[in-house]
């Protein structure tokens, strides 16, 4: 038993820091709010990069054929659609839908305020998503004038969903031309476009009369399942004029999400904030543990001179940074939960919790925490003890 006891460590650092528990909220609650808004900064950033490929991952397609001149999806650019034919002539290729896509005004049936919303426009019967439904929903297309309406558009394009739902029939106005809404589905909004709307290429080409009939803006390409998406593209791009060009769908996604990086200030001010919170968590921690250190300086020399070790001490300041990284990533990581509820409820865009980003803050934290330690660690060394006492 004696042995045990002896073996038997105190937790030295842990009692430090519980010693003044108003001290240990303010500073679990100053790095849960430089959590939290790492967590946010991060989270919107990824979730507008996500939300603005969020047509792009429904596609049913493996190869893109898209114009060289187009910029993003709020700047599409044409290409003749006889290059989509010619992709036929490579012997993966099983199938390939032609689409229009550009931005029309519609008309809010309600308030009959106008607003931009992302029209798709395609063969009805052609594959254009991966939803099964939308098969089932396209033939209604076949009728001039009629679209399906994104039910998760938000909701200034008016009570679609509602009036629809309850057998009330939307007719509105597109490019200034009467539409119909002859269906709903489910698509959701992106970055660039507040809503979506999906017709047929007849309707698309009567709604917007200045695009010649023989040009497209997408061209989706299936390919034979044991076939390679890259090799077939690689190939399609040798032999194809240089008036379009060919990706994979992983590269379509990422052309878009480059765009909004590379082309726009959102990845740097997101990127910006969340550092700010690392700055700011750091001050917060390095003025608790300095101040914990500076308060303790009798009892640290104490134990100097009862023959502890420099680096032991330290440790302790180590360890206490450890405990409030702890501590503090816990209530963040609680509220970030909530806040992306929140935040996806409110304006609908795809801010989740996933395991890299909470890995990451995690990690940012426990920096933050050892790298305050550090600092505080110099009012430690730099004590002399016969001063103290």
């Amino acid at each position: 038993m004696f042995r045990f006891w002896q073996r038997r460590r105190i937790p030295l650092a842990w009692l430090l820091l519980t010693r003044q528990p108003l001290r240990l909220l303010v500073a679990i609650a100053g790095i849960s709010f430089a959590g939290i808004l790492m967590f946010m900064q991060l989270g919107f950033r990824d979730g507008l990069f996500d939300a603005s490929v969020t047509v792009h991952r429904l596609f049913d397609a493996d190869l893109v054929l898209m114009s060289p001149r187009s910029m993003s999806s709020i700047s599409m650019s044409g290409f003749p659609r006889r290059r989509l034919v010619q992709s036929m002539a490579h012997k993966d290729v099983e199938g390939i839908t032609p689409v229009n896509w550009n931005f029309l005004l519609w008309r809010n049936p309600e308030t009959l305020i106008t607003r931009s919303i992302l029209t798709l426009g395609f063969e009805p019967a052609d594959s254009l998503f991966l939803d099964p439904e939308l098969s089932v929903k396209s033939k209604a297309l076949n009728i001039r004038g009629r679209v399906l309406f994104d039910k998760r558009s938000r909701s200034e394009f008016g009570p679609v969903e509602e009036w629809y739902t309850n057998g009330k029939i939307v007719e509105t106005e597109l490019a200034g031309k009467r539409v119909r809404v002859a269906g709903l589905v489910s698509l959701g909004p992106s970055f660039g476009a507040d809503g979506n709307l999906i017709t047929s290429r007849e309707t698309f080409l009567e709604l917007l009369p200045s695009t010649p009939p023989g040009s497209i803006e997408i061209g989706l390409v299936r390919i034979n399942k044991n076939s390679n998406p890259e090799s077939v593209a690689r190939s399609l791009n040798q032999n194809l004029p240089q008036d379009v060009k060919v990706f994979t769908k992983n590269e379509f996604i990422e052309f878009e999400k480059n765009y909004w990086r590379s082309s726009t200030s959102i990845g740097f001010i997101f990127s910006l904030g969340a550092a700010m919170g690392f700055i700011v968590g750091c001050v917060i921690v390095y003025q608790i543990l300095y101040s914990d250190v500076s308060d303790h300086l009798p009892e640290y020399a104490t134990l100097m001179a009862m023959g502890y070790r420099i680096d032991n001490l330290l440790g302790v300041v180590a360890r206490e940074g450890i405990f409030l990284a702890i501590l503090g990533y816990i209530p963040a990581y609680i509220s970030g939960q909530i806040l992306y509820a929140l935040v996806r409820n409110s304006t609908r865009l795809p801010v989740a919790m996933d395991t890299q980003r909470a890995s990451l803050v995690f990690i940012l934290i426990l920096l933050m925490c050892m790298a305050s330690a550090s600092l505080a660690m110099r009012r430690l060394i730099d004590a002399d003890p016969a001063e103290i006492f």
